[in-house]
C-alpha cells in the first residue's frame, strides 16, 4: 500500500512542479528582455508622437527658451563675434518690441531732421541725421536703439530685438523720445516763452502715453523709457515711474521710481578713441595711475579733491584738472593709453563715461564709487578687469597707492587681456553687431520681461471689479493712469 502510493506520487506529482518551473522560467526571460529593451530609446513612441505639446502658452515657452539661450551664448563669449546670417523675424527674435510712431519733434526732429512730406515720421535709413558730437555722444543710446529697431525688419544678422507692428504681439513697448538731446539742447527757457521746449515735450509725452491703449493695458509697466542723461525727463519721471527706465545710474532717482530690479543700466558711449592693435604691455605704460578731469565736485564727488591732495605728489601718478574742451580729449587719450591703471571716481553722480574710456584704452579701471551700478553686471564679472575700492578705504593715507603698487605684473597682464576681450560689449554701432552695446542692452531688457509679465498679470486679478469705487483689495498703484504718484 505504501509502495503503490509512493510510486503513484513519483509518476503524477512531478507534473505540477514541471509546469510551475516552466512558467517561472518563461516569466524570467520575458522580464529580462523587457529590462534590457528599456535601456534603449523608445523608438516606437518617438516616431508616433514626435512633438508633444506642453500645456503652457507657446509664446511664454519661446521667451523662456530665448532667455536661456541668451545667458548660455553670453557666458561662452569673449566678445563680439561675426554677424549671424540667419534672417531676423519675429519667430527667432529674443525680444519683440512695439514702437510708437511718435511725431519727429520727439526724436529725429531734435537733430534738426525735417520730413520731406507730411505724415512721414521716420527718416530714410540711408539718410540718417548725425548725432551731436562732443560730450553729447556719451548719452546717445536713444539714437542707437531707435535706429536698430527701424532697421530690424529689413536685415539679417544678430536677431535680438525686432520691431512688431501689433502691440499685442510685443514683449515691451518702446518710447522713442530722445530725452538726452532734449535736455542738452532745449532745457533753457528762450524768451518770450515761459517754459522750456524740453519741459513742453515731456508734458506732451505723458499726455500721449497715458491716453494709449497699450499704456492702459499694463499701467505703463511694459513701456521702455530712455533717460540716460541724469537730468533727462526730470519733470515727469515721477509720473512715469511704472515704466522700465534705461539709465546711466540711479544717482538722481528715488529708489521707488528707479531701481535695479525693474530698470536697466546702459553704458556711456566712450568719447576717446579705441586703442587699436594695442601691444603696450606692462612695461610700455610708464604712468602707474591716471586721472584727468574735474577735481572739485559736489555730493558724492567730494572724494575727488581728497584723493587729489593724497596722490598729487606720488611718483608715476598723473592726477590733474582737465576737461573735454579744446584738446582735452586728445590729452586724455594719450594719458590713458600710456597708463597701467585709470581712476574712475564718483562725481556729481555715481558714474561717468571715464570708465568706458578706460575700458577701450585697456587701462585697468580703479572704481571708487560706492553707489555705482554697472551695465550687464548680472552676466559680466567686472572684478576680472577692474579694481574696486571702497571710498572710506581710498581716503586713508597711503592705502590706495599701496594697493595699486601691490598688483603684480602677472595679475595686471591678465586683467589687461580681459579688457581687450570685453571692450566690444560697450561699442555702439549702426548696424549693430553681435554682442555689441546695442545688442547687450536689448538682452538686458529681455531678461526683465518675465518680471514685467508677473506684475501685469497680478494687476489683472481684479479687473472685473474696476469701477468708480476703489476696492480695498487692490494695490495702491492699480489705478495709475499718469495722475497719481507713489508715496516715498
Amino acid at each position: 500500500m505504501a509502495d503503490r502510493s509512493t510510486q503513484t506520487l513519483g509518476i503524477v506529482c512531478p507534473r505540477p512542479f514541471f509546469w510551475l518551473f516552466a512558467i517561472a522560467a518563461l516569466l524570467f526571460f520575458v522580464s529580462w528582455f523587457l529590462l534590457l529593451d528599456s535601456t534603449s530609446p523608445p523608438h516606437f513612441i518617438e516616431h508616433m508622437v514626435p512633438n508633444p505639446k506642453p500645456s503652457f502658452n507657446s509664446k511664454t515657452r519661446e521667451a523662456d527658451s530665448s532667455l536661456h539661450n541668451a545667458h548660455s551664448s553670453f557666458s561662452d563669449s569673449n566678445g563680439p563675434r561675426e554677424h549671424e546670417t540667419a534672417e531676423c523675424d519675429s519667430n527667432n527674435a529674443l525680444l519683440k518690441v512695439f514702437m510708437y510712431d511718435l511725431p519727429p519733434e520727439f526724436h529725429f526732429g531734435l537733430l534738426d531732421w525735417k520730413p520731406k512730406k507730411a505724415g512721414i515720421v521716420w527718416p530714410d535709413l540711408g539718410e540718417v541725421p548725425d548725432y551731436p558730437g562732443g560730450l553729447n555722444l556719451q548719452h546717445s543710446i536713444e539714437y542707437w536703439l531707435t535706429l536698430d529697431l527701424l532697421n530690424s525688419r529689413s536685415r539679417s544678422g544678430p536677431c535680438v530685438a525686432i520691431r512688431v507692428l501689433d502691440s499685442r504681439d510685443a514683449d515691451v513697448v518702446f518710447v522713442p523720445f530722445f530725452s538726452s538731446v532734449s535736455f542738452n539742447r532745449h532745457s533753457k527757457v528762450s524768451p518770450p516763452a515761459k517754459v522750456s521746449r524740453n519741459k513742453l515735450l515731456q508734458d506732451k509725452l505723458v499726455e500721449f502715453l497715458t491716453s494709449q491703449e497699450e499704456w492702459k493695458r499694463s499701467g505703463g509697466r511694459d513701456h521702455v523709457i530712455l533717460a540716460h542723461h541724469p537730468n533727462s525727463i526730470f519733470d515727469v519721471r515721477l509720473k512715469l515711474w511704472p515704466c522700465m527706465f534705461i539709465l546711466s545710474d540711479f544717482g538722481r532717482y528715488p529708489p521707488t521710481v528707479a531701481n535695479v530690479e525693474k530698470d536697466v543700466i546702459a553704458p556711456y558711449k566712450h568719447v576717446i578713441g579705441n586703442y587699436v592693435n594695442d601691444s603696450a604691455g606692462y612695461d610700455d605704460r610708464p604712468t602707474l595711475l591716471y586721472f584727468q578731469g574735474a577735481v572739485y565736485r559736489k555730493d558724492g564727488g567730494v572724494i575727488r579733491q581728497e584723493l587729489f591732495y593724497l596722490l598729487r605728489d606720488e611718483k608715476d601718478v598723473h592726477f590733474s584738472f582737465g576737461s573735454a574742451v579744446r584738446d582735452g580729449v586728445k590729452q586724455a587719450t594719450k594719458g590713458m593709453h600710456s597708463s597701467k591703471f585709470c581712476l574712475n571716481i564718483a562725481g556729481d553722480t555715481p558714474s561717468s563715461n571715464r570708465l568706458f574710456d578706460a575700458i577701450v584704452s585697456h587701462c585697468i579701471p580703479v572704481i571708487i564709487s560706492n553707489e555705482i551700478e554697472l551695465p550687464f553686471e548680472d552676466v559680466l564679472d567686472y572684478s576680472e578687469f577692474c579694481v574696486f575700492v571702497r571710498a572710506s578705504d581710498a581716503v586713508k593715507k597711503g592705502f590706495l597707492i599701496k594697493l595699486i603698487r601691490g598688483i603684480s605684473r602677472e595679475e595686471w597682464t591678465r586683467m589687461w587681456k580681459r579688457l581687450k576681450e570685453v571692450e566690444g560689449y560697450f561699442e555702439f554701432r549702426y548696424p549693430s553687431e553681435k554682442d555689441d552695446a546695442v545688442q547687450m542692452i536689448w538682452q538686458a531688457v529681455a531678461r526683465k520681461v518675465p518680471a514685467i509679465r508677473l506684475k501685469v498679470h497680478r494687476l489683472r486679478r481684479f479687473t472685473r471689479f474696476k469701477g468708480d469705487e476703489k476696492s480695498k483689495d487692490l494695490p495702491d498703484d492699480y489705478y495709475w493712469l499718469g495722475k497719481q504718484v507713489p508715496s516715498f
